[in-house]
């Protein structure tokens, strides 16, 4: 079989090679998936249902989105997002990583660069390769709170850059950036006239007074940024796939050329289910917070209780943590996720997914019962007891 160079460059997934893994054990205690456990909310699958039994699920929406739900996007930008938009700078997409590669496709050639501020989201790294374009990693201050760089970022802009791209809330370290180094970050892209492509899928997870801020509520930005989001964080709804994405009309019509070809449209079914979670009591988001925040502080108490092998910055942000591993057990991060699975069934993702930053750290999620953390973290510590170290 003939392979493209474009594929054949971009390594296995990590993150996806352990949930393979995981798969081969019984009794796996999952710290590795950044999916919520609690389930969608009643309202909305009973919305569903309902939509359902009226047959209008069944066929293709505008590529662009049910205009019902770009409605209630358009509401949702203006209250939450300090964004003023309008239905036709909105697609609804296939989760907010259909939007995320619909957004690269439009924005760059092969060999075009873009920065990634490192450790991040993998599939970032990825996207950008299928694109043909070049991934430029530069690190974050991990001695500063996983701070953006905005110094080295400023660096790094060539004759090649055209994009910088961001998740904020941050997976995998949990960081959330601030508005003073975001606003920063707006003024080197005017500057040099690049696209901001940004992932705010945890948009509504920050903690200790942290604040999420979107870029794309600086008025200058308005043709300068492509910002993404999605449904699925959340409202817990990560298997219906439905996100979306916001930017310029005129940016507009040329991602749609490529969300196009990619999914004509985000499934239908899931749009009325985003309709429904729009226009329904936002309690749940409340709840979900309260909920991680309490997982957060019980998985930093149990790292507390093995700092001989952990360091870690308290995440601010999102439900993921990245922990170092100290001594040599760190040096190979998938190598030491893949013993402590063999070994005492723990599954947790190798930070070498991440980017080169992110070696010899592990990411954790907290989406997860309390039970699942204590229980991961009795067999973490029988792990170093069995090891003597």
């Amino acid at each position: 079989m003939y392979t493209s160079n474009r594929t054949a460059q971009i390594p296995k997934s990590a993150i996806h090679e352990m949930t393979r893994l995981s798969k081969q054990y019984d009794d796996v205690a999952f710290l590795s998936w950044a999916k919520p456990t609690s389930g969608t909310p009643e309202h909305i699958n009973e919305a569903v249902i309902t939509a359902i039994k009226n047959g209008v699920t069944g066929g293709y929406s505008q590529s662009e989105g049910l205009p019902e739900l770009r409605d209630e996007i358009v509401k949702k930008l203006k209250r939450d997002n300090n964004i003023i938009a309008n239905p036709k700078e909105l697609i609804v997409t296939v989760g907010a990583v259909e939007g995320l590669m619909a957004s690269v496709l439009s924005v760059i050639d092969p060999g075009d660069e873009v920065i990634l501020p490192t450790p991040t989201y993998s599939t970032h790294i990825t996207q950008v390769k299928l694109a043909s374009g070049t991934p430029v990693m530069v690190p974050l201050q991990e001695d500063n709170n996983y701070r953006l760089d905005i110094e080295k970022i400023q660096d790094a802009i060539t004759k090649k850059t055209k994009a910088i791209m961001y998740c904020s809330p941050s997976n995998p370290t949990g960081t959330v950036f601030s508005e003073v180094d975001l606003r920063q970050l707006a003024e080197i892209a005017l500057k040099h006239n690049l696209m901001v492509i940004t992932d705010e899928a945890y948009e509504y997870f920050t903690f200790d007074g942290e604040k999420h801020f979107s870029i794309a509520s600086i008025p200058e930005m308005r043709n300068n940024v492509i910002t993404n989001y999605t449904f699925t964080k959340t409202y817990a709804m990560t298997g219906w796939r439905v996100g979306y994405l916001h930017s310029s009309e005129q940016n507009i019509a040329q991602i749609k050329k490529a969300h196009i070809p990619c999914a004509i449209c985000a499934p239908v079914v899931s749009q009325y289910a985003s309709i429904a979670a729009l226009q329904g009591s936002q309690e749940c988001i409340e709840k979900f917070k309260l909920g991680y925040l309490t997982s957060r502080n019980l998985m930093c108490k149990r790292l507390d209780r093995l700092d001989s092998h952990f360091q870690y910055v308290k995440p601010t942000g999102s439900y993921l943590m990245f922990p170092k591993v100290l001594g040599k057990q760190g040096e190979d991060s998938l190598s030491f996720c893949k013993n402590l699975l063999s070994e005492v069934k723990v599954s947790a993702t190798p930070g070498v997914a991440f980017g080169p930053t992110g070696e010899g750290h592990i990411r954790l999620s907290f989406c997860v019962p309390e039970e699942m953390i204590n229980r991961a973290f009795d067999r973490i510590e029988n792990y170093f007891d069995r090891k003597g170290l």
